[in-house]
């Protein structure tokens, strides 16, 4: 059976976020891997799931020490 690749407003509905959140994403970096068949954006369904699976946190302290962004700011 092949595997099943959708587009980006497809990905987004999947995954539960907005299309211009997977833009963004995709322009600066974090986002899940994907790929271009000409001028298309396609996700495959294994990437998806494996970048929401990377995110599953058990409280909200563990995500905010992992979230690199957050402790290099400088304020």
């Amino acid at each position: 059976m092949p595997m099943k690749n959708i587009r980006v407003k497809e990905a987004a509905e999947y995954l539960g976020v907005s299309k211009s959140m997977l833009d963004k994403l995709r322009c600066f970096g974090g986002g899940p891997r994907y790929f271009k068949l000409g001028r298309a954006v396609v996700y495959s369904l294994p990437d998806l799931d494996a970048w929401r699976d990377e995110r599953v946190r058990s409280n909200t302290w563990s995500a905010a020490n992992q979230n690199n962004l957050a402790t290099d700011r400088v304020v």
